[in-house]
């Protein structure tokens, strides 16, 4: 008689926060780091760590997942808005003086793995007012673990935009891979794709940087590894359920 076989998984970091100042510092559980130039995570502050503790804890209601799950939202868009390019762009200021600025480069729009990703949008569309976004349904089949793509629909002009793809919860990377695809097969170049989510796993982050090391991914956390059933550890549990049932 047989057993299932346990996955182990490596610890995430402790790593003391908060300011400077304090002669105490707390210690917390830290991103798992990784060597990929293609991939940013958000810098380990006390707010960003505060903010996934509560999302992280089964008795935070869902009134707070949805409040706090929708802050790390806007610290994600903004810092893969930093990553789009700027050209120059001076400006005259109300007192006759010129200011030196930048504007963006190009269009963009943003597209969401539903269900989960479309959670995402509203944080986009607070930085960017009347983006256009696109929506991907991606789903697991049970029996083979595999994805399989039963929808899109994408902006006529997909392939002269940015694309910000959006899913919060990044395992294995199948989703994540099939959309990518899904967006290089409409013309996008792997370049002008960032892919924005909250918590990844360091086996999903690994293969997904390497197959395509021009995409960008900005994420807030990476963390333990998977289980056997390929559930991020130590995780949140099922992100859609949190954020729109229970």
């Amino acid at each position: 008689m047989s057993s299932t076989p346990v996955t182990t998984v490596p610890e995430s970091p402790a790593a003391a926060i908060g300011p400077t100042y304090k002669d105490t510092k707390p210690k917390a559980t830290v991103s798992t780091p990784v060597h990929h130039e293609n991939v940013h995570i958000l810098p380990q502050t006390p707010q960003l760590i505060a903010l996934l503790t509560m999302i992280r804890d089964k008795n935070t209601v869902r009134a707070d997942f949805i409040f706090y799950s929708n802050r790390i939202i806007r610290l994600l868009v903004e810092e893969g808005l930093n990553h789009l390019p700027v050209i120059s762009h001076p400006v005259t200021t109300p007192t006759g003086r010129i200011y030196s600025g930048v504007k963006f480069e190009g269009k963009i729009c943003g597209v969401s793995i539903m269900r989960a990703g479309e959670a995402m949008e509203q944080g986009l569309r607070d930085c960017c007012r009347s983006v256009r976004i696109g929506k991907i349904l991606i789903q697991r089949d049970e029996e083979t673990c595999k994805p399989r793509l039963f929808y899109d629909k994408l902006p006529e002009d997909i392939a002269d935009r940015f694309v910000l793809l959006l899913d919060p919860m990044f395992a294995t990377g199948g989703s994540a891979t099939m959309a990518v695809e899904v967006l290089i097969s409409r013309g996008v170049p792997e370049e002008r794709i960032l892919f924005l989510n909250l918590i990844a796993s360091p086996e999903g982050i690994n293969g997904f940087a390497t197959k395509f090391p021009k995409l960008r991914v900005i994420t807030a956390f990476v963390d333990q590894g998977l289980n056997e059933k390929n559930y991020i550890i130590p995780g949140l549990g099922d992100f859609g359920d949190r954020y729109y049932c229970i």
